[in-house]
């Protein structure tokens, strides 16, 4: 049997208007990867910070040894051995490695002077036991976020980690940094770490996971061996019905075409990109990290230059240098950093769902608020946002629906051409459900989507057409009737295997 960490009886957690936690009850064990999931809005961030120290309980009680404590701030949870990892990192990118592993703990000298002989080894050691080999007196903000990632872990093994909290420590990283961090997983938990994995990967709670926890709306639905269960009965415990089709792609007819890109290329990144798309059309695009897909449609949304190329709407050739020209051209995109560049955190909802065409509220210089707030409110109707008022900062609204208010913005703008960049990163599978459903208004309502994701299943589901890119070029252009529209054969192109829909003279 192993020993339990920390146990959890009817934590309850209230907010204006919301019960975040209703009389939730769990263990956590030593030497043990527990999973918990649950749809956006569940509780799981609500009921982690409780355990980190960020909130108290309003009622209930948390034991650590089999005694009842009070975690009253992030300080004293990290003197029981608790530390959290959470999906906007806590480091100082100014800072070196050693830095970061022993910031508010530095080793001195008898002289006061800090000890940096010492710790720069203690870090090196660190870190390589984490399997990275990297030199500690680095800044942390020259490494890639998988690295920077692990720096934080070094932090908590630092402080003598009994419990580590992970928090989505996937949803920024490349499949080659998923393993490593796995790795590392499964060698906290052999050194009898306990571990509290949150994921909206249910492949990776097979994977990594001992025990699943799945909340529902601030309730404990269910505390389970992984063993026991299925795809099916993870999903239906979540979201309390079972969903059959994950990918519920409905066909529209096709229009004229809306964007055509030909030859566009920016000296280093991507070279020689042609494209067009349809009104009415999912255009998916496919790759591996790093392929440049996002960068493309940067540029084309005028966030970024380009060396040469065309962009034509409408067949008519645009020259467009910044995204407010983007928006007179009626381009929307919807960036994967919802929180760095697709929301203002501490804004409104409402404020948040009008910014971009705020002149359609205006009269004579005059915000017209009474407009503003009906069309803000039909917005969190028909896109079913949860929230407890439409004057809530957007920044305390959960990643689901953080990402409904981003489409939202766009919605209101009446584009033409809808540019969707990773849409459902990192949320839950019935939030993504929701997500698939407007992309179906959208092109049923006569608009061009273009969607760029890095999971296949929703390429395959959710596209028309794919486009496939390596290494700033496009290798692939396969229609959804194509024998070459499956996950074998795109993976092929993305790594630059050569299949029948290949595009000639790029592999």
């Amino acid at each position: 049997m192993k020993s339990i960490f920390m146990e959890l009886k009817e934590i309850s957690k209230r907010f204006p208007g919301v019960l975040a936690l209703d009389k939730v009850s769990m263990s956590i064990c030593s030497g043990e990867v527990h999973g918990l999931i649950g749809e956006n809005g569940a509780g799981k961030s609500t009921l982690i910070k409780c355990m980190a120290g960020v909130h108290i309980p309003d009622e209930g009680t948390i034991l650590i040894g089999g005694n009842q404590v009070v975690i009253k701030n992030p300080k004293a949870a990290m003197e029981t051995g608790i530390s959290c990892i959470y999906q906007e990192l806590n480091i100082i990118r100014e800072l070196s490695v050693t830095d970061n592993i022993f910031l508010g703990q530095y080793i001195r000298k008898p002289s006061g002077i800090l000890d940096y002989k010492t710790m720069d080894k203690k870090a090196a050691e660190i870190m390589k036991r984490l399997g990275q080999d990297i030199d500690p007196k680095t800044q942390v903000g020259k490494l890639g976020i998988g690295q920077q990632q692990m720096v934080e872990i070094g932090k908590a093994i630092s402080r003598d980690v009994k419990f580590l909290i992970m928090d989505e420590p996937t949803s920024s990283l490349s499949e080659k940094e998923v393993i490593e961090l796995m790795k590392v997983v499964r060698y906290l938990r052999e050194n009898g770490v306990a571990v509290l994995f949150v994921s909206h990967k249910l492949e990776e709670v097979f994977q990594i996971c001992d025990v699943v926890t799945i909340l529902r709306d601030g309730q404990l639905i269910t505390t389970a061996p992984v063993s026991g269960m299925t795809n099916d009965s993870l999903i239906e415990n979540m979201v309390g019905r079972t969903l059959e089709n994950l990918f519920p792609k409905e066909a529209a007819p096709l229009g004229e075409e809306y964007l055509r890109v030909n030859g566009l290329t920016r000296h280093g990144i991507f070279k020689n990109i042609s494209f067009g798309v349809r009104g009415g059309e999912v255009l998916g695009i496919s790759g591996l990290v790093g392929a440049g897909r996002t960068e493309v449609v940067r540029a084309v949304f005028g966030v970024d230059p380009v060396d040469m190329g065309e962009i034509y709407l409408h067949g008519k050739p645009v020259n467009i240098k910044n995204p407010r020209q983007a928006i007179q051209s009626k381009l929307a995109f919807v960036t994967e950093d919802r929180k760095g560049e697709g929301l203002i955190l501490n804004a409104s909802v409402i404020h948040n769902l009008t910014l971009v065409c705020i002149k359609r509220f205006t009269k004579l210089s005059i915000l017209l608020k009474d407009k503003i707030r009906e069309a803000a409110e039909s917005n969190i109707h028909s896109l079913k946002i949860k929230t407890a008022s439409g004057d809530i900062p957007v920044g305390q609204l959960s990643g689901g629906n953080q990402q409904k208010v981003v489409i939202g913005k766009w919605v209101n703008t009446n584009a033409d051409v809808f540019i969707l960049d990773e849409p459902t990163r990192g949320i839950d599978v019935g939030a993504k459900v929701e997500v698939y459903k407007l992309i179906n208004q959208l092109v049923k309502a006569g608009k061009a989507v273009i969607m760029i994701s890095s999971e296949l299943p929703e390429i395959l589901g959710m596209s028309d057409r794919v486009i496939v890119m390596r290494e700033g070029r496009i290798t692939a252009e396969i229609d959804r009737d194509s024998a070459d529209f499956n996950e074998n054969d795109i993976m092929k192109a993305a790594w630059g295997s050569q299949i029948q829909s290949c595009i000639g003279g790029t592999n």
